[in-house]
């Protein structure tokens, strides 16, 4: 399986609503691809603190790098990456992305 994590610094001008909205776009693309797996999004709660400005996430599941490449090249996920990159501090520098495979 790979994990793919991906943690958002939006803009100060972004709000909430606009946040959920972006995550709603995200979810729809559940069912569309073969080996999407999960999944889940939010807001950091962490009692740690240490998000360094990354306050919003998401994490993706996946069966296989095949499954992770599909999703890359679909188009609702390039739409919604574009709007993405649009909403976070200094475009795509506000972003960052790690992909971990996982034994299961």
């Amino acid at each position: 399986m790979i994990r793919h994590i991906v943690l958002v610094r939006f803009r100060a001008d972004v709000d909430e609503p606009t946040i959920d909205a972006l995550f709603e776009e995200l979810h729809a693309i559940e069912g569309k691809i073969d080996g999407l797996l999960s999944i889940t999004s939010g807001r950091s709660e962490s009692p740690e603190k240490i998000e360094r400005g990354y306050m919003h996430g998401f994490v993706a599941d996946f069966a296989d790098w095949q499954a992770l490449e599909a999703y890359q090249a679909h188009p609702d996920h390039q739409r919604f990456g574009a709007r993405l990159v649009a909403h976070a501090e200094g475009g795509l520098d506000g972003i960052l992305v790690f992909d971990l495979p996982v034994q299961n």
